[in-house]
């Protein structure tokens, strides 16, 4: 079921989230299905949107959902950075729609986690898709692009679709 995505300044989003423990794992296909069908009305309205953080639905879990050409679920993640190289990148939320900030992402990353199935996985990112997964991963940390803003005087607002 969609649910109403947390806004900036919420508090709920600065709160880091705890692990999904063996206790979670018969709320899992009920929470997925909210994150999947939030994500997809958010599509519908923008036209944009490839990934969700649990936390942007009031959902305190380490449960991050990608959907660009089929669903992706990743249960517990961990970020990994095999270099320190980095990439200057516009950012944007879910919870504040219409602002772009400038950030330093990593340009790679290796990303660790379980699936539904719960076996232990492993993702190498690069690019966009690592930017994403960064981005994403703050969110079970209570951190918003925002807060990552490496020029804090700018900021640049976008247009709503029609």
């Amino acid at each position: 079921m969609e649910q109403k995505i947390l806004l900036l300044g919420n508090p709920a989003l600065y709160q880091i989230s705890p692990a999904v423990t063996e206790e979670d794992l018969h709320e899992l296909p009920t929470i997925i299905e909210d994150l999947h069908d939030t994500l997809m009305a958010f599509r519908k309205k923008y036209g944009v949107g490839r990934a969700i953080a649990a936390p942007q639905i009031g959902v305190q879990k380490r449960i991050l959902y990608m959907h660009i050409d089929h669903p992706l679920i990743f249960i517990n993640p961990r970020l990994e950075f095999p270099d320190a190289e980095q990439m200057e990148v516009l950012d944007d939320c879910m919870s504040f729609p219409n602002l772009l900030v400038k950030v330093l992402r990593y340009k790679r990353c290796t990303l660790h986690y379980t699936d539904m199935e719960h076996h232990a996985c492993k993702m190498e990112l690069e690019g966009d898709l690592a930017e994403l997964l960064q981005h994403e991963y703050d969110h079970l940390d209570g951190i918003l692009a925002v807060m990552r803003n490496i020029d804090k005087y700018s900021y640049v607002w976008k247009e709503s679709p029609q």
